[in-house]
């Protein structure tokens, strides 16, 4: 069977010639087919033509981001814990080199997703590594390729260890999750994808239903946003883009720009 990737949000089909007549993410109305049309790759192809490059954020923190841009462009992230390493989020690209890479820093003990557009190619990351995937139940529908390594939770928290929480968020998916990770430091950091969009001054998020398609989410739904994250002390934010990084006061932040835009939707 052949795997393709869509070239526009980078989610993973399975079956034989010729490739799928669409793709179901960019479908929804949160993503976009483009004016070209449904265009797809495949695992090789995309090996040859791109490669992921590294950064270390902070201490037990690294991104990983494919070049040149490839579909969304979003980064992953793996976090570094006594308890073994997760990968939040992921990327269409695995080849070679990032395999290596991660066994030697490791493997993976965990994946975790924050919503269906960076679901990409996770089922072959999970076969590589030997790893969970951790999805929330309530994205169950936009799952393209099924996998035995895919775990539903559909609790508020789900602890992977003392260290490291799945917190359910909602609003841009209904199971939209952000990670909670306590931090080498102990004063918390919050993985967002997309669920909380860091927004260019980095001293401010925001929140949307459709990104691409600039539709806000409701007043009550970022309440709902912004009631979940409250319990949760973090610092620093790390968004689902390059240099989305808030690196102090991040709790407040989040705080005070839900605030701001319930304000504004609701007058």
């Amino acid at each position: 069977m052949t795997i393709f990737i869509c070239t526009a949000c980078g989610t993973s089909y399975e079956g034989g010639e010729p490739a799928p007549d669409g793709c179901r993410i960019c479908q929804d109305e949160r993503q976009y087919v483009p004016p070209s049309g449904q265009g797809w790759t495949t695992p090789q192809k995309l090996a040859a033509s791109h490669t992921n490059t590294w950064r270390q954020l902070e201490p037990g923190l690294l991104s990983l981001q494919t070049v040149p841009a490839f579909a969304i462009n979003q980064r992953a992230l793996l976090l570094k814990t006594a308890n073994g390493n997760v990968l939040w989020d992921c990327l269409a690209l695995l080849d070679d080199a990032t395999k290596a890479l991660v066994e030697g820093l490791g493997g993976l003990s965990a994946i975790a997703i924050s919503h269906p557009h960076y679901y990409t190619v996770m089922q072959d990351w999970a076969a590589a590594f030997d790893a969970p995937i951790y999805l929330h139940a309530a994205d169950r529908e936009w799952v393209c390729r099924p996998s035995d390594h895919i775990r539903f939770w559909d609790e508020d928290a789900l602890a992977l260890s003392s260290t490291v929480t799945l917190v359910h968020g909602g609003g841009h998916f209904a199971g939209g999750t952000v990670l909670h990770w306590t931090g080498e430091d102990d004063k918390g950091v919050l993985l967002a994808g997309d669920i909380v969009q860091v927004t260019p001054g980095a001293d401010q998020v925001s929140f949307m239903w459709s990104y691409p398609n600039m539709i806000p989410l409701s007043a009550q739904e970022v309440a709902d946003v912004a009631e979940r994250l409250a319990h949760w002390p973090f610092e620093r934010i790390y968004g689902a883009f390059s240099h989305q990084n808030v690196r102090a006061d991040g709790h407040d932040i989040v705080t005070r720009s839900a605030i701001r835009y319930i304000d504004r939707i609701s007058r």
